[in-house]
């Protein structure tokens, strides 16, 4: 590990008063360490701003706001999160291990880097770690990467759970900057696809830091499920995760929401399947189409294929779900 200075900034703008390229923030440290022990980061400085954010999950209109230092156990046991959110802590759940829940922070989940092998492995080449370098996913190990949403770049996968149930709310991430900037990014647009800048995981300015994430109220806290395939069942990222949740009216779908996670490079929306649901009776049948026209333009790599029906039959147990919940 390369030697790094360590301070705690008393506040925010003592904090982004120092922050540069080469100094990094560290909340929980459940990821950065993990990079810094791997040589992948290499800061010359780290900040420590557990306090110098907030911690509090507050009432912000007929929403919510959460605090960027929110401990991701704490977002599991909140009333009203409970109440009104449990899409939110469901897929808390299902994430890390009750050790690193107590741990993560917010912020900090919305910013965790992939788990692909490859990047933590610096004798290969990897366009995340080394832009131009090559992928060596994509005709290599991918079992685990991604099968939408990628190019030649990079295939690998975004990790967080947390983050699937937040896109399929319609959160947003309150960012400032150095300038006192505020800007709030729709959680659609937070996340990013390789493009031609596979290094860059999101859209986070440069040098600014998230403040709190925000749900706007939304109908969705009767009839929603989690659900989180994956090689074992503590300890392990998605293979596929599906965030449902239904607005049911006389027997109706009024309103649908599918986000999936261990898909594509960041949380993924299934945008046509939740336009077909809308209006119709929630049915096995019904879901069986809506899952049907998820999987009708995923594109597995060499050694995925099994996410295919993985995921159909993921998007139809999930919606099934949604009507026990």
């Amino acid at each position: 590990m390369k030697p790094f200075t360590f301070s705690k900034p008393e506040n925010l703008g003592k904090a982004l008063s120092i922050k540069k390229d080469t100094v990094q923030f560290i909340a929980g440290g459940t990821n950065l360490l993990d990079l810094m022990k791997k040589n992948i980061a290499g800061p010359d400085a780290v900040l420590d701003i557990t306090t110098a954010l907030s911690s509090k999950i507050e009432q912000q209109g007929k929403g919510v706001r959460i605090g960027a230092m929110v401990r991701n156990s704490a977002i599991t046991t909140d009333k009203t999160i409970l109440s009104k959110y449990p899409l939110v802590a469901k897929a808390v759940l299902a994430g890390a291990s009750p050790q690193i829940r107590n741990m993560a922070s917010t912020a900090g989940n919305l910013l965790q880097r992939t788990r692909c092998p490859y990047f933590y492995d610096i004798t290969t080449p990897c366009n995340k770690r080394k832009p131009g370098s090559g992928c060596s996913a994509i005709n290599g190990e991918n079992r685990m990467n991604a099968i939408v949403g990628y190019n030649e770049q990079c295939v690998a996968v975004h990790p967080s759970d947390l983050c699937v149930a937040l896109a399929a709310l319609d959160a947003t991430v309150a960012t400032t900057d150095k300038n006192k900037k505020q800007l709030s990014i729709p959680f659609k647009d937070f996340h990013k696809l390789p493009g031609d800048t596979p290094q860059l995981d999101n859209n986070l300015p440069a040098n600014a830091i998230i403040t709190s994430v925000d749900i706007a109220e939304n109908p969705f806290s009767k009839n929603f499920y989690y659900l989180k395939l994956r090689d074992r069942d503590s300890y392990a990222f998605a293979l596929v995760s599906v965030a449902a949740a239904l607005h049911l009216q006389d027997n109706h779908i009024a309103d649908a929401r599918l986000a999936s996670g261990g898909v594509a490079h960041k949380p993924w929306r299934w945008y046509e399947a939740e336009q077909y649901l809308k209006g119709k009776a929630p049915s096995a049948s019904t879901f069986s189409a809506a899952a049907d026209i998820v999987i009708k333009d995923v594109k597995p790599l060499s050694n995925n294929g099994f996410k295919k029906s993985m995921l159909r039959g993921a998007v139809e147990t999930a919606l099934q779900n949604c009507l026990t919940a």
